[in-house]
């Protein structure tokens, strides 16, 4: 007789019952084991790159698996809002589906049929071979996949935040994401994450969020801004990755030990 199984709760289902702001941290290397080593730190929540990344759908797998065994909730940022690669990233076991750069509240939409079997959407149905019913052993997996299915959109552009409030109020869009550093390019400011026009963007989807009742999040490695945005309502803050917090410890111990480390030089040929 098989297992029957129950599935987990959603990103969705994680914010709405938080008492608090839901912090977390970025997995961008592609390693099953670094992911499991920043799914036990302590932090709510564990986003598995996609798009800026070496992240494929073997690698979301097996990061997948690796922090299963943790209390931390997977979302992954799919590479680009594309149907199949939606079905995809679903079927092999995403509950939670990050798409980047939606800028209109018609994109987000698009996205909401795309992760919903019909009649309500477009996903392929495919379920029986896959281990988002993990191979039909979660009962009624097809009745109940739209309740074990989150979408997070995510906010990029001086576009996308004109029209927040639309984007907030799509039904079916269970959060938003507002990423800085595409906004603050977006707005001519490259590299300035931290403007006052950028910051001020941001709290205006954070508040436009709040209005419609739809959880926002930033992505802040800054604690001081990680502190400002949660004081403006941000319901969850991804406040550092695991290829910049390598980045970064390397470098300090490096600086301790080493002489000239941090002097410069010539970069490797093949840089």
């Amino acid at each position: 007789m098989p297992i029957r199984l129950t599935a987990a709760p959603t990103f969705a289902d994680r914010l709405g019952s938080a008492d608090r702001v839901q912090y977390g941290q970025w997995v961008c290397s592609g390693s099953p084991l670094v992911a499991e080593i920043i799914a036990g730190s302590g932090t709510d929540v564990v986003v598995i790159d996609g798009e800026h990344s070496p992240v494929g759908l073997e690698s979301v797998l097996a990061i997948l698996q690796a922090v299963a065994a943790y209390p931390v909730t997977p979302v992954v940022r799919a590479p680009i809002g594309d149907p199949v690669i939606l079905k995809q990233l679903l079927d092999l076991g995403a509950q939670n589906i990050l798409v980047p750069m939606v800028d209109t509240a018609e994109q987000a939409a698009a996205m909401v049929r795309a992760v919903r079997y019909p009649p309500h959407g477009v996903r392929g149905v495919g379920s029986a071979l896959a281990r988002s019913s993990r191979w039909s052993r979660i009962p009624d997996y097809l009745a109940r996949a739209n309740d074990l299915v989150s979408l997070t959109v995510q906010i990029e552009t001086a576009e996308a935040v004109a029209v927040a409030a639309d984007i907030a109020a799509v039904e079916g869009a269970d959060a938003l994401l507002v990423g800085p550093a595409d906004l603050a390019a977006s707005m001519g400011l490259l590299g300035q994450q931290n403007h006052p026009d950028v910051v001020a963007a941001v709290e205006s989807v954070i508040a436009a969020g709040r209005a419609a009742g739809t959880p926002v999040g930033v992505n802040a490695f800054d604690p001081a801004t990680a502190d400002r945005y949660a004081e403006a309502g941000a319901a969850y803050l991804l406040v550092g990755s695991d290829v910049t917090l390598l980045a970064r410890a390397s470098e300090t111990l490096a600086e301790r030990f080493v002489p000239d480390a941090g002097s410069g030089g010539a970069a490797p040929a093949s840089y």
